[in-house]
């Protein structure tokens, strides 16, 4: 014990007794303070990243959703311009209607329109005159109504196509109208036949989540809501040649547009914000995603309610409070044993003269000793606690970084029982869906790339080859490789796609189903056929195979267009397809000319 006597008596007696308890309450605040500091500093930084992680999250959703609008659209686009081709549309444009023609032309768009599941078809003349309409038995009907006010058939007129949301001024309906131009064979304008699309049903099948989802017009009109108070607000002031249009157009007719009020707080990136918004149940503060859709001209929103979990914020406001104490405990440990080994070098030196003398200073010292142990002990102890409860923490954080996309729609018992399931599908989906994303994708017009017309061959059995196995459909392949072509990949995998469904369609009550798919080349163009044992088309139906809008499938399978489609393509390819019979079933042929460019080589 003498050999370890220092001097902090010495020390603390050059101290004025009453400044130690000041100093001693000085230090406690600058750590409480420090303490508090790391805390709040940690919950601030914990809920700013809960709040970009959920915005990140409400931005994939919100893709998803633009995509189901995107397909709704994209189901219908096609449909104005092939019933433009239809001849007995265009005779009734011809010349002046009679009620007779009325009659026959408002019973096949009525027909169609219900095969087509659409909104309402109408045939409009050069002036924009209703003269046939698939809801002509309503007191709504669109027959005999003039619509060449609308921008879709100015545009129609001038571009051949047109396309316009608006509230119906016949109907109070809104919808969304596409419109394709019915010209004579020397390109003059007869007039336009239009579909109407209405979303109700997208509207009800958005509104089954707890998010708020809008689309604006270029004007930032709101138009499309499904929640209720939402509809015909706008996001930006109208100028008074907004309302000019508006009023001759008759967009939204007598809808009342009133602005929506609305505040950025925060701005992760161009279109995401933390914003608050004077909704119509009252201010609340919105994580709000934007995604522009260039297509239509609109943009489509996402407003969630903030997610920001109370456990996570106190959770690391709790581990930056141990991390700061752990690191003062740790420094005061460190400072007092240093201040320890320099006593002890010192007492060592005086201790031969100061040992008799020092023998109440040496008790001091002796309870410092102590009261250092029992600082050191707490450090120890800070720091272990600290470390203890990281871990479990970072391991939660990192659990329920992976669960909330579950959690935030309830589904608990899912996120208990499928974790790995999950996981697994969401990979094998995105394996699947690589080249599906591929193939629906709007093909650049008049592309002519060269390909392979065997890895078309291929790509197409791979995105059919569910049903195959499903079904269990014997296919024989003989394919020459490569078979360089010019064309579009998309479009000429469409056109197999239709063949080989209508085979499968065509075997499906066969007890042995069986493809031949053979691409060979023929002097100077590839041939590829199709064949069935599908029992072959009845010769009278030959020649009809490939016009709009025949079928011989029961009706509600098909609308008789697949065939159509796929002669065009393989026309604008430079092509040819044809059908024919042979023994056990039909046959379907397409021919091309063989790409006899010769690669350069690097």
């Amino acid at each position: 014990m003498l050999s370890c006597a220092p001097v902090l008596p010495t020390v603390y007696d050059a101290m004025p007794a009453t400044a130690r308890p000041l100093r001693l309450t000085l230090y406690t605040l600058l750590i409480v303070a420090g303490a508090v500091l790391a805390a709040a500093l940690a919950m601030r930084h914990a809920e700013r990243q809960a709040l970009e992680e959920d915005a990140a999250r409400a931005n994939q959703q919100l893709a998803l959703y633009a995509n189901s609008l995107h397909t709704l659209i994209d189901r219908y686009r096609a449909l104005p311009a092939v019933l433009a081709l239809d001849p007995e549309l265009r005779a009734g444009l011809n010349a002046p209607v009679s009620p007779e023609q009325q009659d026959v032309l408002n019973r096949k768009l009525e027909k169609i329109n219900g095969a087509a599941q659409s909104s309402t078809l109408e045939l409009l003349d050069h002036t924009g005159l209703a003269v046939a309409a698939s809801n002509w038995r309503l007191p709504s009907s669109y027959v005999g109504h003039n619509y060449g006010f609308r921008p879709y058939f100015s545009q129609t007129r001038t571009q051949g196509t047109g396309r316009f949301y608006a509230v119906g001024v016949t109907s109070g309906i809104p919808g969304y109208f596409l419109s394709s131009a019915v010209t004579r064979d020397n390109g003059e304008f007869l007039g336009a036949m239009v579909v109407k699309l209405e979303f109700p049903e997208l509207e009800r099948e958005w509104r089954q989540g707890t998010d708020t989802l809008l689309v604006s017009d270029a004007r930032g009109i709101i138009f499309i809501a499904n929640q209720p108070g939402w509809r015909y607000r706008t996001l930006k002031p109208l100028n008074d040649s907004d309302h000019t249009e508006l009023k001759v157009t008759r967009q939204y007719d007598k809808q009342p547009l009133t602005p929506l009020v609305y505040q950025s707080k925060r701005r992760f990136d161009d279109n995401s914000d933390l914003a608050r918004v004077e909704g119509p149940d009252g201010t609340a503060d919105y994580l709000w995603e934007s995604l522009p859709l260039p297509a239509e001209g609109w943009t489509l929103h996402l407003l969630r309610r903030p997610q920001v979990a109370f456990e996570d914020s106190r959770n690391a406001g709790l581990a930056a409070a141990g991390s700061w104490l752990a690191l003062v405990f740790l420094l005061l440990f460190l400072n007092q044993r240093w201040r320890l080994a320099k006593m002890r070098q010192r007492s060592r030196e005086e201790l031969e003269q100061l040992v008799e003398e020092r023998t109440r200073d040496l008790r001091t010292a002796q309870d410092g000793l102590v009261q250092s142990a029992k600082l050191a002990a707490l450090g120890q102890m800070s720091a272990a606690l600290a470390h203890e409860i990281n871990q479990p923490l970072t391991a939660q954080r990192m659990q329920l970084a992976t669960l909330r996309l579950l959690l935030d729609h309830g589904r608990i018992d899912d996120a208990y029982k499928a974790l790995k399931p999950v996981d697994d599908m969401l990979t094998r989906m995105a394996a699947l869906t690589g080249h599906l994303k591929t193939f629906a994708r709007k093909s650049p017009s008049g592309l002519r790339e060269r390909l392979d017309l065997a890895a078309v061959v291929d790509q197409s059995l791979q995105l059919l080859d569910a049903r195959l196995r499903d079904e269990n459909v014997s296919t024989v392949l003989h394919l020459t490789r490569p078979a360089w072509v010019r064309g579009d990949a998309i479009r000429l995998e469409q056109v197999l796609i239709n063949l080989l469904r209508n085979a499968l369609d065509a075997v499906h009550d066969k007890p042995c189903k069986r493809l031949e798919i053979r691409l060979e080349a023929d002097e100077q163009l590839w041939r590829l056929t199709v064949a069935d044992n599908g029992g072959g088309i009845a010769e009278e139906h030959l020649p009809n195979v490939f016009d709009p809008f025949f079928t011989t499938k029961p009706v509600g399978d098909g609308l008789g267009l697949g065939l159509a489609v796929s002669f065009a393509i393989a026309h604008e390819s430079g092509g040819r397809l044809s059908a024919d019979n042979h023994d056990n079933g039909a046959v379907f042929t397409l021919t091309l000319p063989i790409d006899l460019e010769v690669p350069v080589s690097c």
